[in-house]
């Protein structure tokens, strides 16, 4: 299907639209959720930018240079245009704050941070002990396998 146009501050400024106000951390783990579970739905990315295994989880450093410093987002506080998503993403996108946007922002964060998920594996690559910086990315391949294998077994957690 080819790449998309839209970018990961579209996708927060939609999530944002349907869910403000939250947490720029519950931002940042429903962005990271929505990207792997798009590419396990449609085998397709559902933004260009890449998620970083910072300590605390997965981030997406383009996202945090628009967050930066605050705590709490409300609608309009990231610049992306929600209109971007496609009808695909959209589905995406809110089958995720479904299923997600119950939990708080350290209970999505645990969640990031299974065993031999992409967060934990980008870690083990870059030899990241725990709690110590990293700025490795988390591949693709690791993030389709992941979330492929919780689709299939069913499970969100």
């Amino acid at each position: 299907m080819g790449t998309s146009s839209v970018t990961v501050n579209d996708v927060a400024a939609y999530i944002l639209s349907k869910a403000a106000p939250m947490s720029a951390m519950k931002l940042q783990k429903l962005c990271f959720f929505a990207y792997g579970y798009h590419l396990a739905w449609e085998d397709e990315q559902m933004f260009p930018e890449r998620f970083e295994a910072w300590a605390n989880g997965p981030v997406a450093p383009v996202l945090y240079g628009r967050h930066r410093g605050r705590f709490t987002l409300d609608k309009g506080d990231i610049p992306g245009n929600a209109e971007a998503l496609s009808v695909g993403q959209r589905e995406s996108v809110d089958i995720v704050l479904e299923s997600f946007n119950q939990y708080t922002a350290h209970q999505l964060s645990e969640m990031s941070h299974q065993a031999d998920g992409p967060w934990d594996l980008a870690r083990r690559r870059a030899g990241a002990r725990e709690l110590e910086r990293s700025n490795e990315e988390l591949s693709d391949e690791d993030m389709f396998e992941y979330f492929s294998r919780l689709i299939s077994s069913g499970s969100n957690d």
